[in-house]
């Protein structure tokens, strides 16, 4: 009997050792993986560059604390503003805590400027921030906070088919109290749904008119998951707040918050601390992933592997309209939903060695490394032909 406690619903399947976008099991089967994580090994598994990251700086200084400079934070922090809208990063351990990060640094900057009763949140509801007790909230939905009261105030909702093109259930929920929007430009768990570039324009547009903050969730979306480095650049907005996780440390757990400016002087110290935030391990892994995104051709390349992969996903469910409902996503987050509980479709695709992992709203959630090569994807569409072919 495992000494493990029964929050996870686990797979009964456990693996030895990975290799770029495979994973081989403890029974000596090979999978292609697209979990990756869920998100998080960006560059896949046991990726030769980030080994000798950690070997490296393992052999220095494996943590110091934020009572000290940290050159690797320092560095890594660097590379971050100088390539996205950001002026100061602050490093956290895991999403949720960069969640909640961005929640304090908001309303910090409203009492920070004498306004200490802008303090609420606007949120999509049944979107997801993470599980930490004030994210759940945020996230508003039953299933997540269910059992876990009492509520935490500070959080409002709209629906996400709030977004239609002016806006008035969003413009009806601001109120004088409201300190900051926070989205995410691609839902993950919520089912793989785009918020199209028009209304992240609008959005930013509403936050400027109201003089509030606009907060860009990009923990799943974020680190060029969507083929851009941040889901929401495609609309050229500039957001206030960016926190993220997953794909930034290529599977060493490191997050992070990104933020202007205007925010990050509210933050003085004292203001908020991590124990574990800006690890050198982490910072060192950190560094070599952004040197791997930002090397000439890399984004293009995402992209292009992401426009293959969807017209192969697209010219399935023209075979398939009774199987495949939609298909969703930006980049490399992709989502099929189907007409049907994914559950035995995503165990078939398990039994023919594809491993993906489920989103709300039937969908079934498919995230390849960033570096994944064109003869993986049609592995990945032949399987996923044989199980529709199956259901059909």
């Amino acid at each position: 009997m495992s000494s493990l406690a029964s929050n996870y619903n686990r797979r009964k399947i456990s693996f030895k050792y990975g290799r770029g976008a495979f994973l081989y099991s403890t029974k000596g089967k090979k999978y292609l993986d697209f979990v990756q994580g869920i998100a998080v090994n960006s560059l896949g598994h046991a990726n030769p560059k980030l080994i000798k990251a950690l070997n490296k700086q393992a052999k220095h200084v494996w943590h110091v604390s934020n009572a000290f400079q940290i050159p690797e934070a320092e560095k890594l922090a660097k590379m971050l503003t100088k390539n996205t809208f950001a002026d100061k990063v602050i490093f956290q351990n895991s999403g949720a805590e960069a969640t909640e990060l961005a929640i304090k640094a908001a309303r910090r900057y409203f009492f920070s400027i004498g306004k200490p009763h802008k303090n609420r949140i606007l949120c999509i509801k049944n979107s997801f921030h993470g599980r930490t007790i004030a994210a759940i909230y945020a996230s508003g939905s039953k299933k997540m906070t269910e059992g876990f009261g009492p509520k935490v105030p500070g959080f409002d909702h709209i629906e996400f088919r709030d977004f239609e093109p002016r806006f008035p259930n969003i413009r009806n929920k601001i109120k004088k109290n409201t300190a900051a929007i926070m989205i995410e430009p691609v839902m993950g768990e919520g089912g793989i749904k785009t918020i199209p570039d028009k209304c992240l324009k609008y959005l930013r547009k509403i936050c400027n008119e109201k003089r509030i903050l606009l907060i860009c969730d990009e923990i799943q979306s974020g680190v060029a998951r969507s083929a851009n480095f941040f889901a929401f650049e495609s609309s050229k907005i500039k957001p206030d707040i960016v926190p993220i996780a997953k794909g930034i440390g290529g599977g060493f757990p490191i997050g992070a918050v990104l933020m202007t400016n205007k925010v990050a002087k509210a933050m003085q110290p004292g203001s908020h601390g991590s124990t574990f935030g800006g690890n050198p391990n982490a910072c060192a892994v950190g560094i070599e992933v952004m040197k791997q995104i930002f090397k000439p051709g890399f984004l293009n390349n995402v992209k292009k592997m992401s426009d293959y992969f969807f017209s192969r996903l697209h010219n399935l469910k023209i075979n398939y309209p009774k199987i495949i409902k939609e298909i969703r996503g930006k980049g490399l987050l992709i989502g099929v939903q189907l007409h049907f509980n994914q559950a035995k479709f995503i165990k078939s695709l398990e039994k023919n060695n594809l491993l993906t992992i489920r989103a709300a709203e039937n969908v079934i959630r498919i995230l390849p490394p960033l570096n994944v090569k064109k003869s993986e994807i049609d592995q990945a569409i032949r399987i996923i032909d044989k199980v529709c072919d199956k259901y059909s």
